[in-house]
């Protein structure tokens, strides 16, 4: 910097004006410098890093490089230059050494700030990645972090800016809280609500929930902090506020999911007049359905064994202990479920008659499948009906007045 000044002295400059024109100098190199460092740390260093990262079998790092971890870090090259060189630029002038180094913090805080900015997001990417219990709510914490951050890097930001401690700052915010906490109401809601969530294991990624008040009936998608997204069976996006999730009622399918089997109940309707007892010539032919072969050789053995030793008067029907159409169709609906490959076994299994109503006799199902089985099997059980002699209700339709009327 002497040598400097000497030659634009001998230059013809003023001595005041050879200093300036000497710091300007020393001013523009620093910052020659540094960017010739930064281009050699980005082009070079962080290419060899990003190199030896992808060849490594894990996969955490991948993600730093999907996040700019490494090419934010790069930024903290150039500010270390200009923080080591300026007392070395410009060591007669501390106020002008005080302010380059000021902004050297200034960029490096910044730097830092978007580093743990990407670190944040390479915990919520891989969290997403492994089935982990808590990660409902690790992108609500990783938000509610990056507020806390991005508030305490601005206090002490503006603290070196103004010369001012941190606490002067801090103690001004104590006169904002109401304002504060009504600009972040949401914030805080959805962050208090992600621990709950978590704690309580309530909701994850991927689950299906039913939420009618909101019209969410699907998979959830992404809980941040103050929204949880669900993508409905139509394709169609509904975002819910995370505190909702607290304080209103939502279904979980989630043991569904996790039992691997989905509850089937529903019931069809038998029309009453077709019920009937089973003739000899009705067992023959009913004997001859794969599935209730044994069940009906092992009635007609009890049923007979029953009215012989009560010495059952067979001249008529009603007497004693007879089949009927409609329970030999539950048993084969019941030995056809036992026997089906996507009924799941080690569950609930119930073919069951409700309280007759004026739409006939309802045969109600309740079993759970392990796949999306329900048409298949009830395909099966409608076409198999007249079989046993046995007619669905159904309401007449103009094919039937049509048909009444041409009769």
């Amino acid at each position: 910097m002497k040598w400097i000044t000497g030659q634009l002295v001998h230059l013809g400059f003023g001595e005041k004006m050879a200093v300036v024109c000497a710091d300007v100098i020393a001013a523009f190199g620093i910052l020659v410098l540094a960017g010739l460092i930064y281009i050699v740390v980005r082009r070079f260093v962080m290419k060899g890093i990003i190199r030896l990262v992808r060849q490594t079998r894990t996969d955490w790092d991948d993600v730093l490089i999907r996040e700019k971890f490494f090419q934010r870090a790069s930024h903290l090259a150039p500010a270390l230059v200009i923080y080591f060189m300026a007392p070395l630029a410009f060591g007669g002038h501390e106020p002008v050494v005080a302010v380059a180094q000021c902004a050297a913090r200034i960029y490096m805080l910044i730097a830092g700030l978007l580093m743990a900015d990407s670190l944040l997001n390479v915990v919520v990417a891989i969290s997403r990645s492994r089935n982990l219990p808590y990660k409902a709510s690790v992108r609500g914490i990783a938000q509610a972090l990056k507020i806390v951050l991005y508030i305490v890097i601005g206090i002490v930001i503006l603290s070196m800016i103004a010369g001012k401690s941190p606490a002067f700052f801090i103690g001004g915010m104590g006169a904002m809280t109401a304002v504060l906490i009504l600009v972040f109401r949401d914030s805080i809601l959805g962050f208090v609500a992600g621990i709950q969530i978590s704690a309580n294991e309530m909701v994850n990624i991927g689950d299906w929930i039913e939420m009618p008040k909101y019209g969410a009936d699907g998979d959830v998608i992404d809980i941040s902090l103050t929204t949880v997204k669900v993508r409905n069976w139509d394709q169609t996006i509904i975002t819910i506020p995370t505190y909702a999730m607290i304080s209103d009622s939502f279904k979980n399918w989630r043991g569904m999911t996790e039992s691997g089997g989905r509850r089937i109940k529903r019931a069809f309707y038998i029309d009453m007049t077709s019920i009937m007892f089973c003739t000899e010539e009705m067992l023959d032919r009913f004997s001859r359905f794969q599935h209730i072969t044994g069940y009906i050789d092992a009635k007609k053995e009890e049923l007979a064994k029953y009215n012989a030793e009560h010495h059952v008067d067979d001249s008529e029907i009603v007497n004693g202990r007879r089949l009927t159409n409609v329970g030999t169709f539950r048993a084969y609906i019941t030995a056809y479920l036992r026997n089906h490959p996507k009924i799941h076994q080690g569950m609930t299994l119930m073919v069951r008659q409700l309280a007759p109503t004026d739409h006939g006799l309802p045969i109600e199902i309740y079993a759970f499948s392990n796949d999306q089985a329900q048409a298949d099997i009830f395909d099966h059980i409608l076409a198999v009906v007249p079989r046993f002699e046995l007619r669905i209700f159904q309401n007449p339709t103009g094919a039937d007045f049509k048909s009444l009327q041409g009769k």
